[in-house]
């Protein structure tokens, strides 16, 4: 099979490996889509802790397709059935998983079902405790924002949308938003929060931008005794905070990452029943496709962000 090999930073290299055999507790997916995520692009730039070359398919761990082959002691599980997997070797023809990181999609749709970022986003959802009536910013709109917006407009919320692209503004206010503003109008943009809010600024923020500047204009909309919720992947280094602020406002601040496997299937799960019950939707936010054969270019546009990008995807499958 092909499979897509990080051999240093920035080059991946496409390379003919043996087809994986799944053990007798495994399934075996033939991959058709591979997210790349945030996450994904510090291990393309390069850092002194990486180890390269990467093993093959790695770091894609946003994979859906459909089971080409089970393990001999898997039931409840079909050949031709369309699911999700929580793995770390997407950007490959096929990936294998336990069975219990093998997650079933209910809902089919034109736009591919990315089983691990819509699982953190109903993870994060959870934890942020978002209430009806509440004043909620995410700031930083991207796929994993616009499905937090999505969630938190369902739940009865005032969301206010916060980024640089006018292009995820525009998504925002389709997907539901009371309102949008451009974080490159910073003073502008915190007169409005406290004219709308009677000064008091926002009970719930989520920070899902993952850069020194989103977590300062997180702070800076945060309300006394408000909640913060960090669904940014902060990975480029350290990070400075306003504790006098935090302190001061008396606010908690949540750090809505998982390390649970357990947890992230449930996320998953979660996510399935909530494309089927309409509470998130899909169409639109995947903006870029490209083939196994570009996805060094997938991981330039992922890293560039242009306007009109929300989210870049690698169709896999020979």
């Amino acid at each position: 099979m092909r499979a897509a090999v990080l051999v240093h930073p920035r080059r991946f290299e496409l390379q003919q490996v043996d087809v994986p055999e799944p053990k007798p507790d495994e399934v075996r997916m033939k991959v058709e889509y591979c997210g790349i995520c945030s996450s994904n692009l510090t291990p393309w730039k390069g850092a002194p802790w990486f180890s390269y070359p990467f093993s093959p398919g790695a770091p894609g761990h946003e994979s859906s397709g459909v089971v080409d082959q089970l393990g001999t002691k898997i039931t409840g599980i079909a050949i031709g059935q369309s699911v999700s997997m929580l793995g770390n070797g997407g950007f490959a023809d096929y990936q294998v998983a336990k069975a219990n990181c093998v997650i079933p999609i209910s809902i089919l749709s034109d736009e591919p079902f990315l089983g691990e970022p819509l699982g953190c986003a109903m993870n994060i959802f959870r934890r942020a405790q978002v209430r009806e009536g509440q004043w909620v910013a995410i700031v930083g709109v991207g796929f994993l924002g616009t499905i937090l917006l999505q969630l938190c407009v369902n739940a009865g919320a005032n969301v206010v949308a916060v980024s640089r692209r006018q292009s995820a503004l525009e998504m925002a206010a389709r997907m539901g938003a009371s309102l949008t503003l451009s974080c490159e109008k910073r003073a502008e943009l915190l007169e409005t929060m406290r004219k709308i809010t009677g000064e008091k600024l926002c009970d719930v923020v989520i920070e899902a931008g993952g850069a020194q500047e989103t977590l300062d204009l997180s702070s800076d909309l945060i309300g006394t005794r408000g909640r913060l919720v960090v669904a940014g992947y902060h990975q480029d280094g350290p990070r400075s905070i306003k504790m006098q602020e935090w302190n001061w406002r008396g606010i908690d601040v949540i750090n809505a990452h998982e390390r649970d496997e357990t947890i992230y299937v449930e996320g998953i799960r979660a996510a399935v029943e909530a494309l089927a019950k309409g509470r998130i939707r899909l169409q639109g936010l995947v903006s870029h496709y490209f083939p196994l054969e570009q996805i060094d270019e997938g991981f330039e546009t992922a890293a560039l962000r242009p306007e009109g990008f929300c989210k870049c995807v690698v169709r896999c499958g020979s």
